[in-house]
């Protein structure tokens, strides 16, 4: 039976027999992925100083690697070269997205982030970002006595692992 599903971490809905493992636009885990009428999502948030900072050194990481993997899905020789590093680049500009409605910004700056001509090292510096997007996530997560940022903070850290696969498994890094 076909129903409507809510991702609770970006807020975006999905039409599915079940939910998806992984959110079509985030790319969070099902865990957070409800059906539509169960699905708590607040952007609405009352930030500590901490929390702020933090979501706005996260909506600078997340522009920042949009920018840099759409650049890359651009310079890409390969069609499935092309196609990861848009896919990558529309996930973190989703990301963007989320720290944007937390933040109560009107749009989300452009990014200007350049990148290689070289698929390899592409990949490695996709790596090194999604790596420092880790460490930074959830020291973040950590930081928070918020129960939403604290949840976004760990469904980024999943999800940005996730893609820390992505890179390992072409055997560029290892």
């Amino acid at each position: 039976m076909v129903k409507l599903w809510r991702c609770e971490i970006c807020g975006d809905a999905y039409i599915g027999d079940e939910p998806p493992a992984n959110c079509p636009f985030c790319g969070a885990k099902r865990k957070f992925i409800k059906e539509f009428k169960e699905a708590v999502v607040s952007f609405d948030v009352m930030l500590s100083e901490k929390d702020k900072k933090n979501a706005e050194k996260a909506l600078e990481v997340e522009i920042s690697n949009a920018a840099f993997y759409f650049c890359a899905s651009k310079k890409a020789n390969e069609v499935e070269a092309r196609k990861l590093f848009k896919a990558l680049g529309k996930v973190e500009a989703e990301h963007a997205s989320i720290w944007r409605k937390i933040l109560k910004l009107e749009s989300i700056p452009k990014g200007m982030d350049s990148c290689s001509e070289d698929y390899t090292l592409n990949l490695q510096e996709s790596h090194e970002r999604e790596t420092r997007a880790i460490k930074f996530y959830k020291n973040a997560f950590l930081e928070s006595d918020n129960k939403r940022v604290k949840q976004l903070f760990e469904a980024l850290v999943e999800i940005e692992s996730d893609h820390l696969l992505l890179s390992e498994q072409r055997g560029v890094v290892k």
